[in-house]
């Protein structure tokens, strides 16, 4: 009954009791950690806003995967 009993929201519209919700945390040292801009949306604006093209380019995938990281968390509601 905890994953089906309709839950009445006060504050979040569009959730449903029983269904799982993913939340995800940007960080970067290429982007605007530390500033309104860090989550912006789409979340590459937020990564990369302070990397300019021409540095951008001069990077090796490994360079932005060192740089670049993603912290998520993965919420179950219940009632």
């Amino acid at each position: 009954e905890k994953f089906t009993r309709p839950y009445e929201w006060k504050h979040c519209k569009g959730m449903v009791v029983g269904e799982t919700y993913e939340v995800h945390w940007p960080h970067s040292a290429a982007g605007a950690c530390g500033t309104a801009n860090q989550y912006q949306t789409p979340f590459y604006d937020g990564v990369f806003c302070n990397l300019d093209l021409e540095t951008l380019q001069t990077l090796a995938p490994q360079d932005i995967a060192s740089a670049v990281g993603v912290q998520g968390q993965i919420f179950t509601i219940v009632n």
